[in-house]
């Protein structure tokens, strides 16, 4: 059965969160490049990921959502994440775009 990803419900165990930094860094091999992002999680056992998002053709800044996921209760304390993703295959022509749930920030990356 072939469905429409778009129509399908949204999650309810994971969210958007906000970040405080970024950072871009060379990777290992020239040409690569490791994005860092790191912030304050709103629950202490919430796991935090970076998901980059689908398109059909590259964009000039491909999206890449700041995710927490709950497994369940949440602890009610906060606590710093730091969380990276490389960002090859996933650059759009001019660079990237981090997404957060109240800010989103383009950033070029060569």
């Amino acid at each position: 059965m072939s469905e429409d990803f778009s129509s399908l419900p949204a999650s309810q165990s994971s969210r958007l969160i906000d970040w405080d930094d970024v950072s871009i860094h060379p990777g290992i091999v020239p040409g690569t490049f490791i994005l860092v992002v790191s912030g304050t999680k709103p629950y202490m056992n919430m796991s935090v990921q970076l998901v980059p998002l689908v398109y059909v053709r590259q964009p000039e800044y491909w999206g890449i959502e700041v995710v927490g996921t709950l497994p369940g209760i949440g602890l009610p304390a906060t606590a710093p994440y730091t969380v990276s993703l490389p960002l090859d295959g996933v650059l759009g022509t001019k660079g990237i775009e981090v997404v957060g749930a109240t800010r989103r920030k383009t950033f070029d990356v060569p």
